[in-house]
């Protein structure tokens, strides 16, 4: 009978994770996985035949999903091809097999285990990762496949039903949120951001992400690096020191420099202009004397932290109803898997009893030279209602499923062949 032992299944899924909770960004940079290493990684994974295996790596996690019962092995490989050693990668990865791998995975693609509560960005680059590997796998498999489309249901599903990702759970997105609830006629307005490290970067993306063709010139003391952000963005950057000229005719300044003291104080703000001001710095870059000319509303980093802490709490309140749907949803996975791995006993079982009814059908024909259709109707309606029992039974009873398929072989196929070499 055909056996399920060479397909791959939950009891040889692993994961190995390596993210923000145990590595800080310095470490997690030397276990970075790039699209060049891709080909050599997948070639390797297969001259050992090791199974399948694939690998999430962004800032905040580096993870390798795999369908082997040897992880360590392809582990191994992995460092290999980064170039690391396998007792520094292991130094700082967490180790999931089985159901704990399959529910890691689901959590990670809803967003739950994210440096940032509900952050669905992870889910884009899971699928990302994946294709990448299926380009150089060639071949498909199954459990996998599923097993990522079931995360992607997941994520939108917790996206669709919870708010899970509600609200500003980052500074930079914070800033934009806030001048989205507090500005009119915003496409109308001239925004100037002064700074473009990690933060001001943010910013821009989720400027461009959230407002529609955003009047936004950038300006750093490094002017190559605007330049760079610039053209990403296809948004003007000006030269830095020109900055105070700009701001006659801006009514969003946004700072995320890296001053040590203040850069923008009260004479810069004189002209008598409503403006807004968003200080994203630590230190404050901006004095906040500011603040107590009329025409000038500034906002700060401890402002936005407040709004920060707000949704965090609510996305908080959130977690037992996207566990609930994970919850239920690895059941589905676990019941097709089920089903899986007995289908070639339920195929066999169901091929013996079509060629039964053959058999029967043609000793009836010879006798009588005729088949009704709705003979044959009805036998087809009966071999399905007793596969469908027989099948209930092994997925209901998986530990007989064997002993309960090899019994019934032996009555369906064995004793009537026996019985026949006995009479000739």
């Amino acid at each position: 009978m055909t056996q399920y032992n060479n397909i791959h299944q939950t009891s040889n899924f692993a994961v190995l994770s390596i993210s923000y909770e145990k590595a800080d960004v310095e470490t997690r940079g030397k276990f970075a996985f790039f699209d060049d290493n891709i080909k050599n990684f997948v070639e390797r994974i297969h001259q050992e035949n090791l199974g399948d295996a694939f690998v999430v790596s962004t800032c905040n996690r580096t993870e390798i999903y795999t369908t082997t019962s040897n992880y360590l092995f392809v582990a191994e490989e992995y460092c290999k091809t980064i170039g690391v050693n396998l007792s520094d990668f292991l130094q700082f990865a967490n180790i999931l097999t089985k159901e704990e791998a399959l529910n890691h995975l689901f959590r990670v693609a809803a967003g739950l285990e994210s440096q940032i509560i509900g952050d669905f960005e992870i889910i884009g680059q899971i699928k990302k990762a994946y294709a990448r590997f299926k380009k150089e796998r060639k071949n498909s498999n199954p459990f996998l496949e599923r097993s990522i489309n079931s995360a992607i249901q997941i994520s939108k599903k917790i996206k669709n039903e919870t708010g899970i990702s509600n609200g500003a759970a980052s500074v930079s997105y914070a800033a934009v949120h806030y001048i989205l609830n507090n500005q009119k006629r915003i496409t109308e307005k001239n925004i100037l951001l002064l700074g473009v490290g990690e933060i001001g970067q943010n910013t821009v993306e989720n400027l461009v992400k959230h407002v529609y063709q955003p009047k936004i010139k950038i300006a750093n003391r490094t002017q190559e690096k605007a330049a760079k952000i610039s053209e990403k963005y296809n948004i003007p950057n000006i030269d830095y020191g020109n900055f105070e000229k700009e701001l006659q005719d801006t009514d969003i300044l946004i700072v995320a420099t890296g001053a040590k003291t203040p850069i923008i104080n009260q004479a810069h703000l004189r002209n008598g202009k409503e403006i807004l001001v968003i200080d994203l710095s630590i230190p404050n870059n901006v004095d906040k004397a500011v603040s107590e000319l009329e025409n000038v509303t500034l906002i700060d980093v401890d402002e936005l932290s407040k709004q920060i802490q707000e949704t965090i709490q609510q996305r908080e309140k959130e977690i037992p109803k996207a566990e609930k749907i994970i919850k239920e949803m690895a059941k589905d996975f676990l019941e097709w898997e089920k089903k899986r791995k007995l289908a070639p006993n339920i195929h066999h079982f169901k091929a013996v009893l079509k060629n039964m009814e053959r058999n029967e059908m043609h000793n009836f024909y010879r006798k009588n030279k005729y088949v009704n259709i709705n003979d044959m109707e009805l036998s087809d309606k009966m071999i399905q209602k007793i596969t469908s029992r027989f099948a209930k039974y092994i997925i209901d009873n998986p530990l007989k499923a064997e002993e309960i398929s090899k019994l019934m072989h032996e009555i369906l196929v064995e004793q009537p062949n026996k019985e026949f070499n006995e009479k000739h």
